[in-house]
């Protein structure tokens, strides 16, 4: 017997998508999968009416038709009336198909906040967020002490140092800044640092201050966002969470340097153990002199008289 497979609902094709992008989903890209789905549930728009002529009163009827036919503008040599109502239709076409195009956002919206609300108040560990202009599947907050013990047994793909992650806070906080602003609320010299943070696509240039010098400025990029898990800017920690992460971030390098310099203790205890096993194994061998003293000496010959 054929299993009959019920069709799957919007909100769970919406879910699954979330799910399975590695980087946010804006509305843009849903629509433009799954327009052909909602737009058939949708209200028609009805069509802006042709504009009629309205006689006025205390006019004579000669006025009317002569308003009428001076309305009516001939049609030239060219067609030229006829292009004017093609064009005229299409942008008729073009604005339909802007307003349907905003309903079906509309509708998408309205599912994507039940799932959000879903997820929300429900005993699931995940949730939906809304991260750099779009929706993302993250692990709740209260969750992330779990999180942070499976992870800290992972080699972390994107490892910041102390001195990144101070400076990467000074931008985010007082973006558009300069580099010489950076390193003056730091107190030392970000040159390096700020190569570092580019090359990693952290942060970008955002111009030039204009002042004496122009000096470039610096600003995060989309791949902070989504590094971090914000929406925008605005969701960055205080100061007081900063501070935290940071401490915590100095501890787990404090740590992961011990844990180096024991491995690198043992390698040189063990390169020392094999080092001294051969030299041994050397010194028993005996030398190509100790060899030929030990060797009997072989007969002389007879001499003939």
């Amino acid at each position: 017997m054929r299993r009959i497979v019920p069709p799957m609902s919007l909100k769970a094709k919406l879910e699954a998508v979330v799910y399975a992008a590695e980087e946010p989903v804006t509305l843009a890209q849903l629509a433009a999968i799954f327009a052909a789905e909602v737009s058939p549930g949708l209200t028609e728009i009805p069509a802006e009416p042709a504009t009629e002529q309205i006689a006025l009163e205390g006019l004579a009827p000669e006025a009317v038709a002569e308003d009428a036919s001076a309305g009516t503008a001939p049609a030239g040599e060219d067609g030229s009336a006829g292009s004017v109502k093609a064009e005229g239709s299409e942008g008729d076409e073009k604005k339909i198909a802007r307003q349907r195009d905003r309903q079906v956002r509309q509708v998408l919206q309205q599912v994507m906040d039940e799932l959000i609300a879903e997820y929300a108040n429900s005993e699931r560990g995940m949730e939906i967020r809304e991260i750099a202009g779009g929706f993302r599947m993250a692990t709740k907050p209260e969750y992330h002490d779990a999180v942070r013990g499976f992870v800290k047994n992972l080699k972390p793909p994107m490892k910041l140092s102390l001195q990144a992650l101070e400076t990467l806070a000074v931008i985010a906080y007082k973006q558009p800044v300069t580099a010489p602003e950076v390193s003056e609320i730091r107190g030392v010299d970000s040159g390096g640092v700020l190569g570092s943070l580019v090359g990693r696509k952290l942060i970008t240039t955002a111009g030039r201050k204009p002042v004496i010098g122009r000096p470039i400025l610096y600003k995060t990029t989309k791949e902070f966002l989504l590094r971090f898990g914000l929406k925008d800017v605005n969701d960055l920690p205080s100061m007081e969470e900063f501070e935290k992460m940071a401490g915590e971030l100095a501890e787990s390098e404090a740590e992961g340097e011990v844990q180096d310099a024991g491995n690198l203790v043992a390698d040189d205890a063990a390169t020392d153990a094999q080092v001294s096993a051969e030299a041994e194994q050397i010194a028993q061998e005996p030398t190509a002199d100790q060899t030929a003293e030990e060797a009997p000496a072989e007969p002389q010959a007879e001499h003939q008289l």
